[in-house]
């Protein structure tokens, strides 16, 4: 999609702090930088093509036994009483299903939010307060960063997956809480997870993982890295949004029955955001069943990111910043990012261009999110579509790929 600056003159109610803020991004961003395109603004998609921009990771989706217990809900319903979770009686629905999903993580209890952004952002805000410090991995989660501010206290990052400069962190400010994703969004890189365990209980600090992107593709019946490792115990909390592996709209965090009832007296989001509805209950409950007897898609899901990645990285993509389903093709700049975005578009392969917030300014990249139900056939034309288009993206001036040069003088 094209746009126009005549088509978005600032609009003459509105004050003039707010249209200088719209001026950046429509005039300065996207006429002058992207020449009127919008990163984001996706043309007619044609059939065939090879989808990779989705995070339905087992292809849950339009699954029969799930739609199916969906419907029944729907058929079956006699109304329901819309009110805010925290006014939810004992062993109501969603409290049943917030224990089975416990039991499925290998924890004690847990809370069901409406996003994995109301779960991050409600957690770290009852945990943390005015002047706590809180370790953040540079590349974790934004829900988890709102978070802090929502708290009102101290963020401190650290270097991306660097557990040597997270300790020297932790020795200027002292203990708080530590703060990581499992499984990161924009590049499929894992967190030290067993590492940042020991650091955590070395200093006295609580760990927060978020889970999202490996809950459901990893572990014991896809119970997430942190049961993969033996951590439940370990690992204060874990949190999950379900709109990924789970192909919902939920989130989830782990607990006990003891802060459960801290935390719905307390987190803004779950006070003041209303309670799931049955149908999305009944999804969740056989998405659950469903997805603990999946090991024939999470082993397809691996081992296609395991081909695809050695494929590019034999092309000359820099692709080893992660190991995992996502990948990233990290060109920088983002009208090199979006050019790289067109180019695969036009060989039928759609990825997601993400760039500032998602990403550092200059570090934008387009996103390849794998799925367990591509063949070989489709993970082929992935190939030939980046080595097509190897000598039109200017692969050597990529910041990724500077990066893997810098790496091998090392």
């Amino acid at each position: 999609m094209t746009y126009a600056i005549a088509d978005h003159q600032p609009c003459s109610s509105f004050p003039d702090f707010v249209t200088r803020r719209m001026d950046l991004h429509y005039v300065t961003r996207i006429a002058q930088l992207l020449g009127g395109e919008h990163p984001h603004a996706w043309q007619p998609t044609p059939a065939g093509a090879v989808l990779l921009a989705g995070n339905d990771y087992l292809c849950l989706a339009g699954e029969p036994a799930l739609v199916g217990a969906q419907v029944e809900a729907l058929r079956h319903s006699q109304g329901e009483m819309l009110m805010s979770a925290v006014y939810l009686q004992e062993g109501s629905p969603q409290h049943r299903l917030e224990r089975k999903l416990a039991r499925f993580m290998g924890a004690e209890d847990g809370i069901l939010a409406q996003s994995g952004w109301a779960a991050n952002v409600g957690l770290v805000q009852t945990l943390a307060g005015p002047g706590i410090p809180v370790y953040l991995d540079m590349q974790a989660h934004a829900s988890l960063w709102e978070g802090v501010q929502s708290a009102g206290a101290l963020p401190v990052s650290f270097l991306h997956n660097d557990v040597e400069h997270l300790q020297k962190q932790l020795q200027r400010h002292g203990r708080g809480l530590i703060v990581v994703d499992a499984l990161y969004s924009t590049n499929g890189s894992l967190a030290p997870l067993a590492a940042l365990t020991e650091i955590a209980e070395r200093h006295g600090c609580m760990l927060i993982v978020d889970e999202s992107h490996s809950l459901g593709t990893h572990g014991p019946r896809g119970a997430g890295l942190v049961a993969a490792l033996g951590l439940s115990e370990r690992v204060h909390f874990r949190t999950a949004s379900l709109a990924k592996a789970f192909a919902g709209r939920a989130g989830f965090i782990t607990c006990s029955s003891h802060f459960k009832g801290y935390f719905l007296s307390e987190s803004r989001p779950a006070i003041f955001s209303s309670c799931l509805l049955g149908h999305e209950l009944a999804w969740f409950d056989a998405a659950i069943d469903f997805i603990a007897a999946a090991d024939g898609r999470r082993a397809a899901l691996h081992a296609s990111a395991r081909t695809l990645r050695e494929e590019l990285g034999a092309l000359g993509y820099n692709v080893s910043d992660g190991t995992e389903q996502i990948i990233a093709l990290e060109p920088g700049p983002e009208p090199k990012t979006l050019a790289l975005r067109k180019l695969l578009e036009n060989h039928g392969v759609y990825g997601a261009m993400f760039c500032a917030p998602a990403t550092p300014k200059n570090r934008s990249l387009v996103r390849l999110t794998l799925n367990s139900g591509l063949d070989g056939a489709q993970l082929a034309r992935i190939v030939l579509a980046c080595e097509a288009i190897r000598g039109q993206v200017d692969l050597e001036s990529w910041s990724s790929t500077r990066r893997l040069r810098k790496l091998a003088l090392v």
